[in-house]
């Protein structure tokens, strides 16, 4: 800490979404080799930080904030191999690194999700998500959760929802 408060105050922190950052390999798509091929250019312009947009596995029905796997690498991004080494050569150059982590997104792809729709009402799988009852005459409209946000109709349970952040396959835990 020096006159100026915590080092946060005064940080410049730097934004990066992979998809469009750097492509180190061609396909079109950036990767975490293309950021980390460009994290010296960072540090020269006096960036303290870069912080990370999702680049877990998923449907990218959210740019990537519909998570189907918070422990692993989207392969069009790279692997976990290639996070790790992003992370080593940012703090080589004293940069620091925000990986963007959004525990209340999950895609509908991600197992705890299934795991919750095959469950029974009243579960510990069902409890991680909030599901409602249909509204209507036969129960078959999308409920009135109170805020704006999409309803997912769940699959294999008739007038059952799941509340959606903002994307059909983007559940909210």
């Amino acid at each position: 800490m020096d006159d100026r408060g915590p080092g946060w105050r005064h940080a410049v922190i730097y934004q990066i979404y992979p998809r469009s950052f750097a492509d180190s390999d061609g396909d079109g798509i950036g990767d975490l080799p293309g950021i980390r091929s460009r994290l010296p250019y960072l540090r020269d312009l006096g960036v303290d930080a870069v912080w990370l947009s999702p680049f877990y596995p998923s449907p990218q029905a959210d740019a990537g904030y519909d998570v189907a796997d918070y422990r692993a690498v989207d392969p069009r991004f790279g692997t976990l191999a290639d996070a790790d080494a992003l992370i080593g050569e940012a703090h080589r150059l004293g940069l620091r690194v925000i990986v963007d982590l959004v525990p209340n997104h999950t895609s509908s792809e991600h197992p705890w999700f299934q795991e919750a729709l095959a469950a029974a009402p009243g579960s510990a799988a069902r409890a991680r998500y909030l599901f409602r009852d249909g509204t209507g005459p036969d129960g078959s409209g999308p409920p009135n959760v109170g805020q704006p946000c999409t309803a997912v109709s769940c699959a294999g349970s008739p007038n059952k929802y799941s509340r959606s952040a903002r994307h059909p396959g983007q559940t909210a835990a």
